[in-house]
């Protein structure tokens, strides 16, 4: 009776232990918006590529999480996650309080910034310069937002698009008079781009911006679980070298 009991003990206490690991053993998905590269993109197997997605990945690989990414639209990320139809969102999401109200996000793991971009041959040198002239932004993105402030939320110079490559396009087409993006996806858009005639105004009073993987408010464990891996890859290296293949040292 005494080993029978025992050994009751001993399978209460493995199923204890065990019950995080089970808890979180399913395929999650990552919901990401890919026309935003090099954080996230589309391949010529429709799957979502990118920096974005390599962390993800790896981040997967060190805590045994099973992570798929999905490509979802930006205006909708947010409801999709709150929603539930996807359990994180990775893609290139600034924390800023508000989102903090309704998302809970994981330690930084990218600093960015916004930058103008106007033709070549713009005098603009602030954001300030920017008033009364037609600006492109990414809906809902900090580009908006800073012009917003700047500008006013109701003023109609603010053109908003779908993605920010639309923007860009816009701007080639002579639509608009400048655009206001995060500092690697514009460059990343010139770099691939070399015929824009463009060029890239760094206004200093753009606050720096760090990136956070986002998941539904309370979702305590599955975030300690991403803090860990995002810690883990740090340490180890691979976080730079994912870094390296997409922005160089």
């Amino acid at each position: 009776m005494k080993s029978a009991r025992s050994l009751l003990a001993t399978l209460i206490a493995c199923a204890a232990i065990a019950a995080p690991t089970t808890a979180l053993a399913r395929t999650y998905t990552a919901g990401a918006e890919a026309t935003f590269a090099p954080f996230e993109s589309l391949n010529q197997k429709r799957e979502v590529v990118g920096f974005d997605a390599d962390i993800i990945a790896a981040i997967g690989k060190k805590t045994g999480l099973d992570i798929k990414m999905v490509n979802t639209p930006w205006e909708g990320l947010f409801m999709s996650l709150n929603n539930g139809d996807i359990d994180i969102a990775a893609s290139a999401i600034t924390i800023t309080p508000d989102r903090q109200k309704t998302m809970d996000f994981s330690q930084p793991y990218f600093e960015a910034q916004q930058l103008i971009v106007v033709p070549e041959g713009s005098k603009v040198a602030t954001l300030s310069d920017l008033k009364g002239k037609k600006i492109g932004v990414q809906t809902g993105t900090t580009g908006d937002i800073v012009s917003q402030n700047a500008f006013g939320k109701t003023t109609p110079d603010i053109r908003r698009y779908e993605s920010i490559t639309l923007a860009m396009q816009e701007l080639r087409d002579g639509g608009l008079q400048a655009v206001v993006g995060d500092n690697a996806v514009v460059k990343n858009y010139l770099k691939n781009n070399p015929g824009a005639k463009f060029k890239l105004v760094d206004d200093k009073s753009f606050k720096k911006e760090y990136y956070g993987i986002a998941v539904r408010k309370g979702n305590k464990q599955l975030l300690d679980q991403i803090n860990k891996g995002l810690g883990a890859i740090k340490a180890d290296g691979t976080y730079q070298t994912i870094y390296g293949k997409y922005f160089g040292k």
